[in-house]
Order: structure tokens, then sequence, then C-alpha cells
């Protein structure tokens, strides 16, 4: 199995940038799609960015699509999120997730997660 662990996260100033990883602990994660949940206070989790386990597919929420970037490095196990231009309702906790199979980026919307992390704040001040 695999194990995830986030990192990153942190407090910022509207309009600022952070970047997200999550390390995973076996080797095998390079055969793994890979994807960022969030969940805000008083709200439901919900789908925020995936990539393919290659890297050459990704999929975006239109929440952040523009201002977000997801990115993959499988000789270092990780997976980032690279946040722009952050908006106070960007603060969330932010979970690294997925799946056991092979699932296209757009599907991680609808299919559930095999694998979570314990998730890392992030808090944006206006």
């Amino acid at each position: 199995q695999v194990r995830l662990v986030e990192s990153g996260g942190g407090l910022v100033q509207a309009g600022g940038s952070l970047r997200l990883s999550c390390a995973a602990s076996g080797r095998t994660f390079s055969r793994y799609d890979g994807g960022w949940f969030r969940q805000a206070p008083g709200q439901e989790r919900e789908f925020v960015a995936a990539i393919s386990w290659s890297g050459d597919s990704t999929y975006y929420a239109d929440s952040v699509k523009g201002r977000f970037t997801i990115s993959r490095d499988n000789a270092k196990n990780t997976v980032y999120l690279q946040m722009n231009s952050l908006k106070p309702e960007d603060t969330a906790v932010y979970y690294c997730a997925a799946p056991k199979g092979r699932i296209a980026p757009m599907d991680f919307v609808h299919y559930g997660m095999d694998y979570w992390g314990k998730g890392t704040l992030v808090t944006v001040s206006s």
C-alpha cells in the first residue's frame, strides 16, 4: 500500500503563493494517479486537481483553474500543488489522495480514493 504525507501548508496573504508537497512512502507511487482535495470549515470535501501517473494529463476544478498547477516528480515519489494568486476562499485543509488503480484525472471527481494523507492546513488572510 501507499502512505501519503502532505507538507507546505501555512499562512499566506491574499495574492500570495504556496507550494504543497505530497510524499509517498512506496516506490510504486510512480504507477499511481494522484490528486488533491480540500475541505473548508463547514463545507464538504471537494476535488481540487489530479494528475496521471506519467504527468502527461491533468485536470482542475473550475475554482482553481488558471491559478493552481499540479505536477509530480516520480524520482522523488512526490506530487506537488503550486498555488498562486491565493484567495481567502482557498482556506482549507488540503489532502493528497490516490486510487489503487489507474483512472483519468477527470474521473477523480467521481471515483473514491483508496489512499489519503492526513492533510495540511492552508490559511489565506485578507
